[in-house]
């Protein structure tokens, strides 16, 4: 089934997909709660360590990181929306907390950094919401005292 009508982008329904997002990162949501956030088709992701497509790269990466990190605090500072005909282009500054644990260490360190990060949204033709086709991770600027990724 497709929406018969495309309506464009809103920047509230943009805001409101970037709160969604991190939410569910920051309480490790199951996957399948991630299924109305991603694009159906074309889905790329450029991480600093990996770059992965579609829903099945996403969960081989999910599925690596939320076994890594923990205590994850994502805080947005930033989301400007550039609409262009039937996407957005948006820029999105996240500060990132979580701790790692690297074996034998007697503890757990923190990271904190700020993520610049380029998504393009689409409307998805099967919901009607809003989806992330593109996300790319920009650069990370750590801050002082941080652990390094």
């Amino acid at each position: 089934m497709t929406v018969a009508k495309i309506a464009p982008l809103t920047e509230l329904e943009i805001k409101q997909l970037a709160t969604d997002w991190y939410l569910k990162l920051d309480v490790h949501a199951p996957l399948e709660d991630y299924i109305p956030l991603l694009a159906e088709e074309g889905l790329e992701m450029r991480f600093p360590e990996a770059t992965v497509y579609g829903f099945d790269g996403f969960k081989g990466w999910y599925e690596r990181v939320i076994g890594i990190f923990f205590d994850e605090v994502h805080t947005l500072k930033q989301v400007n929306v550039k609409p262009s005909g039937d996407e957005a282009s948006v820029q999105v500054i996240v500060k990132w907390e979580a701790s790692v644990w690297n074996p034998p260490a007697a503890k757990s360190q923190r990271i904190i950094l700020d993520a610049y990060q380029t998504w393009i949204i689409k409307r998805s033709p099967y919901t009607g919401k809003p989806v992330i086709a593109t996300y790319i991770v920009d650069s990370l600027s750590y801050y002082e005292g941080s652990a390094q990724l």
